[in-house]
């Protein structure tokens, strides 16, 4: 079979990159382009079998380049990639001949899954949310996870082992990027469930009108665009694992169709008569406060009881400093696999800078930062200047954490005008999670 051919539309050329790279690792023949206008001359020239294109690109729209492909004898699929901000517009790109459309930052199994499918010509789901299925089953999914050394993963770990075995629902909290959904994972590979399908959905993703149908699934004609039968989740994950990331971002009614399906085990797709019966183990994870939003009216109670039959808190990176050069070592593998590199690590300084930062954005950062290096580095190590990113930012627990009552007023004040009042950063930029910062402005009168 011939190699097929992919172009990539893309105006970051570090992000193009990376996608080359790794979809070239997966046996394609790729080009890329940085606007609509090279595109026209590559695809003129060269042709393409796909089309993956950004959204927003400087000379022109991904939709110019669909309406340009639309006046041609031999149409070519074209997947949109957008940000969440822009997912009404995708879809907008899509009634205009888009194949489909996903997420940035893009997950990469089910960005694979999207260009097979459109290569292979199977029909796309028009009402698919872009990335919410974040995760299909896998042999491993768990890979390039490490629990860590450090007492605080101990601990976490020592109660997903307790708690995978049984039925009991659990609530992960923790800030973003701090590693929710592999914990997810793992309780469901050590579960009962284990040879079951672990279904993922990023409810921050899927629009207020689509979430309906994205947890039960439709029939076909139950509104406009909804032109097949759709599988819903808990389909999907029937005998296995559902796991709902970023839960406190579902609709209020939505909860409530949530909730009977959990105590009724049945469901019943939109536009349907018809109840299924299913059985499924759920995971829910958070980085807000429920508790908070139940007092504003916003989430449920009963709901919240429903999926907190455990709870599981993430630790920060910084809480976990014992972890960091195994995370960071780990990562650099990965990179290496999918850039077809071979960095053999960090040198001093660089591990110094590491572990010195102070990782607001934990995990996920640290992948993006590691990777980022990799991909710059010409020699076998890594140095200071692949993490150039982290020597421009201060590391603020060195001047900024709460270290007796008489200062903490004043640095909290601090941390607050350097945020902009944004009190998630400012409680990271202090080191305290965001219920004990809102504790001391309730204290200090400052709210």
């Amino acid at each position: 079979m011939a190699t097929k051919s992919i172009l990539i539309v893309e105006d970051d050329i570090t992000y193009g990159m990376m996608l080359k790279t790794w979809l070239g690792k997966k046996g394609f023949h790729v080009a890329s382009a940085s606007s609509i206008a090279r595109a026209q001359k590559h695809i003129e020239s060269e042709g393409a079998d796909l089309i993956l294109s950004d959204l927003r690109l400087p000379d022109r729209d991904g939709t110019d380049l669909l309406k340009w492909l639309s006046t041609r004898d031999t149409p070519i699929p074209l997947i949109i990639m957008t940000g969440y901000a822009d997912i009404q517009s995708a879809v907008q790109a899509m009634k205009l001949g888009a194949r489909d459309y996903v997420a940035k930052p893009v997950n990469p199994d089910e960005l694979l899954k999207k260009i097979n499918e459109a290569l292979d010509g199977v029909p796309a789901g028009l009402m698919q949310t872009p990335d919410t299925r974040k995760a299909k089953p896998q042999p491993d999914p768990m890979a390039d996870f490490l629990e860590g050394e450090s007492e605080a993963a101990r601990k976490l770990f020592g109660y997903v082992r307790l708690v995978a075995p049984t039925s009991m629902s659990v609530l992960i909290t923790g800030a973003s990027g701090t590693g929710k959904e592999y914990v997810a994972h793992r309780i469901h590979q050590l579960s009962k469930r284990a040879d079951r399908p672990f279904v993922a959905i990023d409810c921050g993703a899927i629009p207020k009108e689509l979430a309906a149908s994205e947890f039960f699934g439709h029939v076909k004609g139950a509104f406009t665009g909804a032109h097949s039968d759709k599988t819903g989740a808990f389909v999907e994950a029937n005998g296995g694992t559902i796991f709902l990331d970023e839960v406190g971002n579902l609709g209020y009614e939505v909860q409530v169709q949530l909730l009977r399906a959990l105590q009724e085990r049945k469901i019943r797709p939109v536009g349907s008569n018809k109840e299924i019966a299913v059985a499924v183990r759920l995971v829910a994870a958070t980085n807000e406060s429920l508790e908070q939003a139940i007092a504003g009216g916003t989430f449920r109670e009963d709901l919240y009881h429903r999926i907190n039959e455990f709870t599981l808190r993430m630790p920060l990176l910084r809480e976990r400093r014992e972890d960091i050069m195994p995370f960071a070592e780990a990562f650099l593998a990965q990179a290496n696999r999918e850039m077809d590199k071979q960095v053999e690590g960090f040198d001093e300084k660089a591990c110094r800078m590491l572990l010195d930062y102070h990782w607001p954005g934990n995990l996920r950062e640290m992948k993006n930062v590691v990777r980022r290096a990799t991909l710059l580095a010409t020699g076998r190590y890594i140095g200071p200047d692949e993490l150039g990113d982290l020597q421009a930012v201060a590391t603020p627990s060195a001047h900024m954490a709460l270290r007796n009552e008489e200062a903490e007023k004043q640095h909290i004040v601090e941390a607050l005008h350097q945020t902009g009042n944004n009190k998630s950063r400012a409680a990271q930029l202090l080191g305290i999670d965001r219920k004990t910062l809102y504790n001391k402005l309730k204290l200090y009168g400052l709210n």
